[in-house]
């Protein structure tokens, strides 16, 4: 019913539109920095986000699990505060980002290496 074969996989699955770009007749370009750029940044991203999700959920079940403690109430407001800054953190770097392509006009949102041709 399903044909599925691990050990011989079809290249379909393992190339998109960026694969044209960063290999030409089999031999890597320097556009490869490109997609191994995006694939790097995309997971850090997605990864942080999910980092921020589970730091908060843990800051919020230690503090509504401290029982008014003030040992466990205050680790709780650290890790929150902690999650906080990190998103933050994350945030103010894409603002910065936009406003150097604000100013300059140079697209430094999108990482593109210029054909040689």
């Amino acid at each position: 019913m399903f044909n599925i074969n691990i050990f011989n996989p079809s290249p379909a699955l393992a190339q998109n539109d960026w694969e044209a770009r960063c290999v030409s007749d089999g031999v890597a370009t320097i556009q490869g920095f490109e997609c191994l750029f995006l694939r790097i940044v995309q997971p850090i991203a997605t990864i942080a986000g999910f980092v921020f999700l589970i730091m908060f959920i843990v800051g919020g079940f230690k503090y509504l699990t401290s029982a008014g403690d003030p040992k466990k109430a205050s680790s709780a407001t650290s890790t929150l505060t902690m999650a906080i800054i990190g998103l933050v953190g994350i945030i103010i770097s894409w603002i910065i980002l936009f406003f150097i392509q604000e100013f300059t006009g140079v697209s430094v949102t999108k990482f593109v290496i210029p054909d040689p041709s």
